[in-house]
């Protein structure tokens, strides 16, 4: 005979747990992750974190070889050259019988330039000679004018020159000045045409010795009486050497006269 189950006495569970069912477990839907995700795999190519391949490192140099060294092309190259260019200059010196040592070697200041020109003996001018303006013209002597200026023919000699006694001859080392009017109120004068002179053309000068200076023009320049370079045209003693001066530029009048100087430059290079 079964036994009835003994009642249990003390206080009983709430019926409404008594009928709980155990709770039930859902399965995910089919292709849900569950637990740990699966590693990445790795992507192509080179990953974003990892270093770059180190680039390879420059070769060493070639070390320099101990003991002879070999000469640089260019540098003998250059060497035979100068080489052949001094013997070519030595062949030409010695065909030539020009003293090439001599051109290298340094002048001392207070020697007087080598005369490849002539220089003559002081001679005072007598008559100037000038073809391309057809000058024809005797000289007379001048000196300083009352206000320390360098004198000029009278307007009575107006178609004379005139040659500054204070300054070499023509021939002499140094600049010989010769002077003379443009124009007066009678017309030109014997310098009238002293600014159409050209470089390379001749001006004469026959001197109280017969002798004839031979010039070659320069140069011809204009001037601001206010500002003539005086040691460029009264200064200059490296050489036998001409200076024909005359008026020139605007007419200011009174004391001044023109505005500006012409000044020939001119050098000896013969005599006869």
């Amino acid at each position: 005979m079964a036994r009835r189950p003994t009642p249990v006495t003390g206080r009983r569970m709430p019926e409404s747990v008594v009928r709980k069912q155990p709770a039930e477990i859902v399965a995910p839907p089919p292709g849900t992750i569950t637990g740990p995700l699966p590693p990445t795999p790795p992507a192509p190519g080179r990953h974003p974190f990892r270093a770059p391949h180190p680039r390879p490192l420059p070769k060493e140099p070639p070390r320099p070889t101990r003991g002879r060294r070999s000469w640089p092309i260019g540098l003998i190259v250059l060497a035979l050259l100068f080489l052949g260019l001094f013997v070519l200059a030595m062949g030409i010196g010695a065909a030539t019988s020009i003293d090439l040592p001599s051109m290298f070697e340094r002048k001392s200041a207070d020697e007087p330039p080598p005369k490849s020109f002539p220089v003559l003996d002081p001679s005072r001018p007598e008559r100037l000679t000038i073809p391309s303006i057809k000058v024809e013209a005797p000289i007379l002597d001048v000196g300083r004018a009352a206000d320390g200026s360098i004198g000029v023919p009278p307007l009575r000699r107006h178609a004379e020159a005139g040659w500054f006694d204070g300054g070499p001859t023509p021939g002499q080392y140094g600049p010989a000045l010769i002077v003379g009017h443009a124009d007066t109120r009678t017309g030109p004068s014997v310098f009238y045409h002293l600014d159409q002179l050209k470089p390379g053309q001749k001006v004469e000068v026959l001197r109280a010795d017969n002798s004839v200076a031979v010039f070659e023009v320069n140069s011809v320049e204009h001037f601001n009486k206010g500002k003539l370079p005086i040691a460029r045209v009264y200064g200059d003693y490296s050489r036998p050497s001409l200076r024909l001066m005359t008026c020139g530029g605007t007419w200011i009048g009174g004391s001044t006269g023109y505005q500006d100087n012409i000044v020939v430059f001119a050098s000896l290079i013969s005599t006869r």
